[in-house]
């Protein structure tokens, strides 16, 4: 009974931070939103870099796999919310490969096809390991992989306000989002016993710590008059 009940209780905790993983999720997903209409008011993605995106989608479509229960079990929000993350990328490659110059848009093709093409691969390859586990670990190493070097991506923000002094460029409720929604999964992966969800996912809420406690820091005082980046010419 009291094993049950314990269950029930992992289960539910398990629920709970992974819908709020899904709605922290959706707070980055929109976060493009802002440059998309910029974009689309100029007719141009201007200096703007599609290769984000590119990467995006990729993380997205393998993690999504990960979550599936052909590869997984128990982990249906992992594979809820890089469904919507990947359907966000895929908008913004097409608003980016409408607005792009010719070159970019061949280039830009390219790569989304090299990452349809790479996921179909991944797909095919996994079914072909009849044995669920070592299906499990292999594309849940990737999925890790990915997901590592995905929280890895703020450290170029850290270095950049630390360099600057300056949280010009890290918007506050992005690094918030950030860390609550590395945080939801973080929590998701320990209560499901999955350590390909919970170890990327630590990574990401020590980073999101990070980035919150620089922009506290560094933060511009309402009496402060000096500019938000310091010319270092």
């Amino acid at each position: 009974m009291f094993v049950t009940v314990l269950a029930d209780g992992y289960t539910i905790c398990k629920d709970a931070a992974g819908v709020a993983g899904n709605i922290f999720a959706l707070g980055l997903f929109v976060s493009p939103i802002p440059t998309f209409r910029r974009i689309i008011r100029n007719q141009s993605t201007e200096q703007f870099s599609g290769l984000p995106y590119v990467y995006a989608l990729l993380n997205c479509l393998i993690t999504m796999w990960y979550g599936t229960s052909l590869v997984s079990s128990g982990n249906l929000m992992v594979m809820t919310v890089n469904s919507m993350g990947a359907l966000f990328q895929l908008a913004y490659i097409i608003l980016f490969i409408t607005y792009t110059d010719k070159d970019k848009k061949i280039r830009m093709l390219g790569l989304l096809l090299a990452d349809f093409s790479l996921f179909a691969i991944i797909v095919a390859c996994s079914l072909q390991i009849k044995d669920t586990e070592i299906r499990r670990i292999v594309v849940g190493s990737l999925s890790c992989c990915s997901l590592i070097s995905m929280s890895a991506s703020p450290l170029f923000i850290i270095n950049l306000v630390i360099r600057t002094k300056s949280v010009e460029f890290m918007p506050f409720y992005l690094s918030l989002s950030t860390f609550l929604m590395n945080a939801s999964f973080f929590l998701y992966g320990v209560f499901n016993r999955d350590l390909f969800i919970y170890v990327p996912n630590s990574i990401g809420t020590i980073l999101g710590i990070v980035q919150l406690v620089l922009y506290f820091y560094y933060k511009p005082r309402r009496d402060s008059k000096e500019p938000l980046i310091a010319s270092y010419a």
